[in-house]
């Protein structure tokens, strides 16, 4: 199974923002975390400086929405030139449109959970998705701890995946994932993961991405 290492750069210095996207250019994708201070109670970056960030990036950049109305914003970040947009299940009205409307703007399509979500409640868009979250922490903030209890809805999404014929959504997990939990995260069948503490606070981000590669393998 193909692993995916996502740096998030949430934790990232921002005052010197480009040098550290820089310092990932070995990652598979850079996670863009937005907030909006409404769905999540942090604010982060505008549509203007994703626009930059994404622009500058070498590797191709997974926004996050952690945002309130994705039914009618996500396609901006589309637009914005984003490799793939991940959307919040719980603040879609209706996410099987907000799907569409991302595919035909040739984007990957991500749907995130937050941990009081159960799998059962998004079993149904796994056709057509590019992509599933499991968020392994509340949304919000970064540097919080792997929420064990997680798990078996990780293994759930994985068992259901293994069955599928056609095609198969990456698993992503978000929070928490360090060189001490990602394994965990991966025998319970995640295949992409998001780590912000874990490279950036590193004091070598290229290594830590290396080591968080090699950790992941199953």
């Amino acid at each position: 199974m193909a692993v995916r290492i996502c740096p998030s750069i949430l934790n990232a210095d921002h005052t010197r923002l480009f040098e550290e996207i820089d310092q990932v250019a070995t990652a598979d994708l850079l996670h863009l975390d937005v907030m909006d201070n409404l769905f999540v109670p942090n604010q982060t970056f505008s549509l203007e400086q994703c626009r930059e960030i994404i622009a500058h990036s070498v590797i191709p950049v997974d926004s996050h929405l952690m945002i309130a109305d994705p039914d009618e914003k996500a396609i901006l970040y589309a637009q914005a030139g984003s490799a793939s947009v991940t959307f919040h299940f719980e603040a879609s009205s209706n996410p099987a449109a907000t799907i569409r409307q991302l595919r035909g703007a040739g984007v990957r399509v991500g749907l995130a959970v937050k941990p009081s979500t159960d799998f059962e409640s998004i079993e149904e868009y796994l056709d057509d998705i590019d992509m599933l979250l499991i968020m392994t922490v509340e949304p919000g903030f970064g540097g919080q701890s792997f929420m064990i209890d997680q798990l078996p809805k990780i293994t759930q999404a994985r068992d259901a995946i293994s069955k599928m014929v056609m095609r198969a959504p990456w698993l992503q997990v978000d929070g928490g994932i360090s060189l001490e939990t990602i394994a965990v995260a991966a025998n319970a069948g995640a295949d992409t993961f998001v780590a912000g503490s874990a490279i950036y606070k590193s004091g070598d981000p290229e290594l830590a991405i290396r080591q968080l590669r090699e950790l992941a393998v199953r």
